[in-house]
């Protein structure tokens, strides 16, 4: 097991080396230049201070200087300083974290709240009209755009029926109470795709894992059909379903910065709107990084939990 996870580890490397190469290319694809965006209009025609400038941020060296340069201060932590508010990227990073990763966990629980019961009944019952409404609930759930969504969700909710604030944030250490009804509607926007694509993969899963031997076997010594159905059948099943839950991370965290954007909440992703908006690069360049590193990471975790699901798989 520690092996495996050396191993993976290591390739890791790789993978992240990649992963900085992009995020220091999107300073050089992004229209503008960082030195215009920080002198502002009212300076941009002085020559002089202008070179001055590029010269003070080292766009003026050679392009893998520069990328050393860069990859060695963020080695050290060190992500640069926002152009548009002059604050270590680090600390704006961490302050827009604890919004993003409450988002994100609030719709991956709804997303297993919904997709786990409805692919199972719908796996069990195949043909009947819980399964035929549970394959138009997942293609709706998947064509749906999550911007669409959101708007819709502001309209019905907050606008018509004022059941729930419309935008907003507010800590959970501050008042949770009014964190969580904040949170619902966003929440609702990214857990919906999730657990259309989940539902489907719990549905296929299960429709293959039923039809085993020892699922037949259960069911021929009398076991319970709820007892056959979870602790035979789904468990087994959860392999396909642990590896589309981490590739949805991907998805999920793209669908962030639609949800933080629509809902006004001061997460990582609408703070690489607004540092696109504003073109500072240092930011945008933080948020990518932290975004594809998180994603990395899920990925890593699913590899070790097939271990836990299933005591067949041995890593050596």
């Amino acid at each position: 097991m520690w092996s495996f996870i050396f191993r993976r580890l290591l390739l890791l490397i790789p993978v992240l080396f990649l992963v900085s190469l992009v995020s220091f290319g999107l300073i050089f694809v992004l229209p503008g230049d960082p030195a215009m965006a920080m002198l502002g209009p009212d300076q941009v025609e002085n020559k002089q201070l202008y070179l001055t400038l590029r010269a003070q941020l080292g766009l003026d060296r050679p392009l893998p200087v520069q990328y050393l340069n860069w990859l060695v201060q963020v080695l050290h932590g060190n992500l640069g300083t926002s152009i548009r508010t002059n604050f270590p990227v680090t600390q704006l990073l961490f302050q827009s974290l604890g919004p993003t990763v409450q988002l994100a966990v609030l719709a991956m629980i709804i997303a297993l709240v919904i997709a786990v019961p409805v692919g199972i009944i719908s796996a069990v019952r195949p043909g009947s009209w819980a399964d035929v409404f549970t394959t138009i609930g997942a293609l709706a759930g998947v064509a749906i755009p999550d911007f669409w969504l959101g708007i819709m969700l502001i309209f019905v909710f907050s606008l018509t029926l004022r059941l729930l604030p419309p935008s907003g944030y507010v800590s959970p250490a501050k008042n949770w109470g009014h964190s969580f009804e904040l949170m619902i509607l966003p929440s609702f926007t990214l857990g919906t795709a999730l657990a259309a694509v989940i539902t489907r993969q719990i549905r296929s899963a299960m429709l293959e894992t039923l039809q085993q031997d020892y699922v037949l076997t259960a069911r021929a010594k009398g076991l319970r059909e709820r007892l056959v159905v979870i602790r035979h059948a789904f468990r087994n099943a959860l392999i396909p379903v642990l590896t589309v839950i981490g590739l949805q991370i991907g998805h999920l965290m793209g669908g962030v910065v639609i949800a933080e954007t629509i809902f006004a909440i001061p997460g990582m992703g609408r703070l690489a709107v607004d540092s696109i908006s504003f073109r500072d690069f240092p930011v945008v360049q933080g948020v990518v990084l932290v975004m594809a590193v998180a994603v990395l990471l899920a990925n890593f975790v699913t590899d070790l939990l097939y271990a836990l699901v299933d005591p067949r798989i041995r890593y050596s």
